[in-house]
């Protein structure tokens, strides 16, 4: 395996590797579309955290974000869709 590549999956799994972020996979997984005060509404936590949290899903490449004037509207990418199915199969 190439260095560029373990290097891709080092960023995904850190991405991932926080229950905040996994809550938020989750909560765009069952609400496609959603902007960052609803995430913060639905999990009840604080502004800040959660859009670092996001920053970070982002970052790693699990979601993508898309501008609707003022709002942005989260969506899991296919990495996040991919790494959400390894982690429902691994609870099965």
């Amino acid at each position: 395996m190439k260095e560029k590549e373990i290097r891709r999956l080092e960023r995904v799994f850190k991405g991932a590797a926080n229950h905040w972020r996994i809550k938020i996979l989750f909560l765009i997984k069952d609400n496609p579309g959603i902007i960052l005060e609803g995430i913060v509404e639905k999990l009840k936590s604080n502004y800040q955290t959660t859009a670092e949290h996001v920053r970070r899903l982002k970052t790693a490449g699990l979601i993508t974000k898309k501008y609707r004037g003022r709002a942005v509207e989260h969506n899991l990418s296919p990495y996040g869709i991919k790494i959400l199915k390894i982690m429902k199969d691994f609870l099965e």
